[in-house]
């Protein structure tokens, strides 16, 4: 690595994280790991580039440093943000990408083969967004061609498992740096909302807000830069609002309807989710009953969400407020979050659902998420929280969880 290179972790950080993975890849009987998920390539090894449209991945064996494989161009972005020294970067030539005569995991084949690991017990992340189904059997085929022995070795049910989630949960558990970085995003995801409140006004367009709202998001703070979240804004008003997962238009804000924002700060690729309400005009008496009930169910969420309680208490205790209330919610309300990459910002971990009975540890982190979507309005209030060693989890942002309410 370059003298001039200033990784975001210490080496040792990265060396923990590895013996982390490798014990887990021990437990479930494997022997080398390829990781696409660009989430979990950077918390592995630094890498930072927005490549993850080709494929790529990071390769994990028992006894020697990660290997990043890439995209030839992009390796030398790999020499500029891993730990590792360029033996352990390897790039594909650009005739594989995109290619209808050749696939890029041919390439990963013969890297793995020419490494002595084409028979080794091979793990692969098979339900993630990066790993197509077209990747997995010209990965397979190729070995089967080019590996002695590897028709048997590699069958589907003895040779090749599935490690999807493997490197994931060893990430549930945030460092110190981790969480300071968190914590930036946190502030940073504040003054995104302090923006939306001084701009925000009838008849601006929806395109506009969203301009100073990624303006914000980006700008960051005085003493630290923000980054680019792995979900664009999301603001849906009036009837819209009833769907959980709409992004913008270029049509005037109205009066009289509520729209909800789910955003959130991001610094080194840490983020710090958090939704608000807004309401242009007075809010309906039944919004406003419902913003009483889902401040109320945080409340109990957050309290519950101790070290050594499981993430069902947390969803229960919002669940029990809410039903009090006379509101029927059937989806989960929770989930971990931290390092992402597009397209989300969740770690495909641990869930607050009622079905979940993960033990809360100290350091965890999760976007604490019980929107409302009802028949002709949606409301959300949510928290990004941190589990303390003692007491119940503390808030990454310092955000008014009350409507925001616009004079028409």
């Amino acid at each position: 690595m370059p003298a001039d290179i200033e990784l975001p972790f210490e080496r040792q950080e990265y060396r923990d994280r590895l013996h982390r993975t490798r014990l887990a890849m021990e437990r479930r009987g494997v022997e080398v790991l390829f990781a696409a998920d660009p989430s979990n390539m950077a918390w592995l090894t630094g890498y930072d580039g927005w490549s993850f449209y080709t494929y790529q991945g990071v390769i994990v064996t028992l006894d020697d440093d990660p290997v990043y494989w890439g995209r030839l161009m992009d390796a030398q972005g790999a020499r500029r943000t891993v730990w590792m020294d360029d033996e352990h970067i390897v790039g594909y030539p650009d005739h594989f990408v995109q290619s209808t005569e050749e696939h890029p995991m041919e390439h990963l084949a013969h890297t793995l083969a020419s490494r002595g690991l084409g028979n080794r017990r091979l793990g692969v992340e098979l339900d993630n967004y990066y790993y197509s189904a077209a990747a997995h059997r010209a990965l397979v085929e190729t070995l089967i061609r080019i590996v002695p022995g590897a028709s048997e070795q590699l069958s589907e049910r003895d040779g090749i498992s599935d490690a999807t989630g493997l490197v994931n949960w060893q990430r549930k558990i945030k460092s110190d740096r981790e969480l300071e970085y968190m914590g930036i995003a946190g502030e940073i995801v504040g003054r995104v909302y302090a923006r939306l409140r001084d701009v925000l006004r009838p008849g601006m367009r929806k395109n506009d807000l969203v301009a100073e709202i990624m303006h914000a998001t980006v700008t960051g703070t005085e003493t630290h830069g923000g980054d680019y979240p792995a979900i664009v804004p999301l603001l849906p008003t009036g009837l819209d609002a009833t769907a959980s997962h709409l992004t913008w238009n270029d049509k005037p804000m109205e009066v009289g309807v509520g729209t909800f924002f789910e955003l959130a700060g991001c610094y080194r690729r840490y983020h710090a989710p958090l939704c608000r309400s807004a309401f242009i005009g007075e809010p309906w008496p039944l919004m406003r009953s419902a913003e009483v009930a889902l401040i109320e169910g945080l409340e109990a969420g957050i309290e519950q969400a101790r070290a050594g309680n499981r993430a069902c208490d947390v969803a229960n205790a919002l669940s029990e407020v809410l039903e009090r209330a006379g509101i029927e919610r059937t989806a989960r309300c929770g989930y971990s979050t931290g390092l992402s990459y597009p397209p989300d910002w969740g770690e495909r971990t641990i869930s607050f659902r009622s079905t979940d009975e993960t033990v809360l540890e100290p350091g965890m982190t999760f976007h604490f998420m019980p929107g409302l979507w009802m028949d002709t309005w949606g409301l959300e209030i949510t928290e990004s929280i941190v589990i303390t060693a003692d007491g119940p989890a503390r808030t990454l942002a310092d955000v008014p969880r009350e409507i925001i309410v616009v004079d028409a």
